[in-house]
């Protein structure tokens, strides 16, 4: 892995220095575009929109249009507008993780000590654990602010990007149902969720997706006829809905 950002997380008056690592990585297939006609490689360029020609990644600057005229920033601008949030991940509240609503969680990432920072590291981490706390506080990270939280996971402590209130989207404008479900209705469903409830286990769940994706590019591959199963979807009416509820539970048992 390759550390993507590196500075320290502020814990009261404790500095521990730390490297930060995407703790993720994608489980779908790395699939290209090519043109229809002769299975060409398509190639996306950033060009100039007065000339036409293509730009170079060292060639290219970050602005902001300002009274009608851009303003060019560069990588030290960042940095003075806030060096502190640019270099450390200042820890202001403590709170319980169950109070985060999880429509706030973003990205996960893997913090790392340095050398230096070891015990510190460690110290923090065994007080959030025995705590049950998580750490709130914010940083830059990519010339933005980012909210984020400070959790333990094993024995690395863990910072998941959060999103500000400001970035969710009201849902008042939406068309949601003002009726109530029958009592029936609601007793069946919680005997489903009864039924159906264990302990989560994140192991048990695999993307098949791509697997299944896989075995028909084979078959593609390899000339092969495969037989797919096909889905039809029916919507049924409400009036279903009891026993399709009936249905359910005939089938967890």
């Amino acid at each position: 892995m390759r550390a993507i950002w590196t500075g320290a997380i502020g814990f009261g008056l404790v500095n521990i220095p730390v490297k930060l690592y995407s703790a993720t990585q994608q489980s779908e297939l790395d699939l290209d575009l090519l043109d229809k006609k002769d299975h060409a490689h398509i190639r996306f360029h950033r060009v100039n929109e007065e000339t036409g020609k293509e730009v170079t990644w060292g060639n290219i600057v970050k602005a902001y249009k300002y009274n009608g005229e851009y303003v060019v920033l560069d990588d030290k601008d960042f940095e003075r507008a806030s060096p502190k949030k640019s270099k450390i991940i200042e820890i202001t509240d403590f709170v319980s993780e169950a109070e985060i609503d999880p429509i706030y969680y973003e990205t996960p990432y893997y913090l790392e000590p340095e050398r230096s920072g070891t015990r510190a590291y460690s110290l923090l981490h065994d007080a959030l654990l025995k705590s049950e706390k998580a750490g709130v506080g914010s940083f830059v990270l990519r010339s933005r602010e980012h909210l984020c939280v400070l959790r333990p996971l094993d024995k690395v402590i863990v910072l998941n990007r959060i999103r500000f209130a400001e970035e969710i989207r009201d849902s008042s404008e939406l068309k949601l149902p003002a009726s109530k479900p029958k009592a029936g209705e609601l007793k069946m469903a919680l005997s489903l969720i009864d039924q159906l409830t264990s302990p989560f286990d994140i192991s048990k769940f695999k993307d098949t997706y791509s697997e299944e994706l896989r075995k028909l590019i084979k078959a593609k591959a390899t000339g092969k006829k495969t037989e797919f199963p096909k889905l039809k979807v029916t919507h049924r009416k409400s009036a279903d809905l009891m026993s399709q509820l009936k249905a359910s539970l005939k089938r967890a048992s």
